[in-house]
């Protein structure tokens, strides 16, 4: 007999119950299904973590100055000479500086975000202005009294009129010379388009802030992040000659933390899924040792009429291995089912971007892993099948 016949026979002995194989299947089914939606939360929330961090700059460095435990200081010249000092790692810097109070007429914004930069911060921040036009050299050095401020201030207290209007910050009046693009996909109050960008300098004396302690400064190549920070912390501590005194955030490295606990997570819930592969891989050995019970009397006729051991082995591992496999089939099947249906149901829940993205090589190890598993637990039932004695057999009631 040859595999053709041999899996026709197969198919045909396993369609012959059809309860009993899809009950059998059943826990193939799930543990597939369960590692499919699994990875492809994690592959979803790993995308989602990535476009959040890109909109902060997973180019970009955050430097905060304390100054604790030291008489020195860094003044924003001192921090632009670091940055041209290391023009080979550091890139764009700005200054920043955070400020509350903002009142468009007699109604106080309190949920407005205020923050004074420099003309590179949008670049920085890969931000880019619909109206108007954003922040220049000449309003820092002029400590101008103008800002630019996001959509949603602009539609709901200016109907979207705001340009050349003013608006007051730290009860000072301030011209509207920029407009941002919308950056959320809805505008909201206390959101990303629910802000106002000065210049720095405006800021710094708004607040009467003497000193900037918080600078954002972009990175070259992101894969030299590590490197550019240890430069920066370096120059850093030649000036304070103690790490106390001030802090460097790479945006990068959190990111790679962040994934790399995620993953852990992952494969920790996925391994816990397969467990029901293992758990569908003990049925179907049960349901193929009761196979061979059953069929015991049709073995030995074979057997009798000059079937060889290999044949019969080789007819049940693969009734086992067309199980599992079916079981793998019908659980991917599943699997993109609820990742569609999970990938709806957490945006209209969360009212968040998140994919639930099944990858091809989870699809590919899922069912790899269903269809072994057949083969692995209905190697004992075969094995009992092809040794059965011949005599024996018929004799079998």
């Amino acid at each position: 007999m040859n595999l053709i016949e041999t899996f026709t026979q197969s198919l045909k002995n396993i369609m012959g119950s059809k309860m009993r194989t899809f009950l059998t299947m059943l826990g193939i089914i799930i543990g597939v299904t369960a590692v499919i939606v699994i990875v492809g939360l994690g592959n979803g929330m790993e995308n989602y973590m990535r476009d959040q961090f890109a909109s902060l700059g997973t180019n970009s460095l955050t430097v905060m100055v304390t100054g604790r435990n030291s008489a020195r200081s860094v003044s924003v010249a001192d921090m632009y000479d670091i940055v041209d000092e290391h023009r080979d790692l550091l890139d764009k810097l700005s200054p920043t500086v955070s400020m509350q109070g903002v009142k468009v007429g007699s109604e106080t914004l309190n949920t407005t975000s205020v923050t004074g930069v420099s003309e590179d911060y949008f670049d920085i921040k890969t931000y880019s202005v619909a109206k108007g036009r954003g922040l220049q050299y000449m309003d820092i050095a002029d400590r101008k009294a103008v800002c630019v401020v996001g959509s949603w201030i602009d539609d709901k207290y200016y109907d979207g009129q705001a340009l050349g209007e003013t608006i007051r910050v730290g009860g000072t009046q301030l011209r509207i010379v920029g407009v941002m693009a919308q950056a959320d996909s809805e505008p909201d109050e206390g959101g990303t388009d629910d802000h106002v960008y000065l210049p720095y300098s405006t800021a710094a004396r708004l607040s009467r802030t003497g000193t900037v302690r918080s600078y954002s400064v972009t990175i070259r190549n992101e894969e030299q992040a590590s490197e550019a920070k240890r430069a920066l912390e370096n120059a850093l501590f030649d000036v304070f000659g103690d790490s106390d005194a001030y802090s460097v955030i790479s945006m990068s490295e959190i990111l790679e933390v962040m994934t790399s606990m995620l993953n852990i997570v992952i494969i920790i819930l996925a391994i816990i899924a397969a467990i029901s592969l293992v758990v569908g891989g003990i049925g179907i050995m049960n349901i193929m040792l009761v196979s061979v019970t059953e069929r015991t009397r049709e073995i030995g006729i074979r057997k009798a009429l000059g079937a060889k051991e290999r044949t019969i082995l080789t007819q049940f591992v693969m009734e086992a291995a067309i199980i599992s496999a079916m079981g793998g089939v019908l659980g991917i099947a599943l699997g993109y089912l609820l990742s569609a249906a999970g990938t709806s149901i957490i945006r209209a829940l969360m009212d968040e971007p998140l994919t639930v993205a099944p990858s091809a090589g989870s699809v590919a190890l899922a069912f790899g892993v269903s269809a072994g598993i057949g083969v692995l637990f209905g190697w004992l039932p075969a094995r009992k099948a092809a040794h059965l004695n011949p005599i024996d057999a018929l004799r079998y009631e």
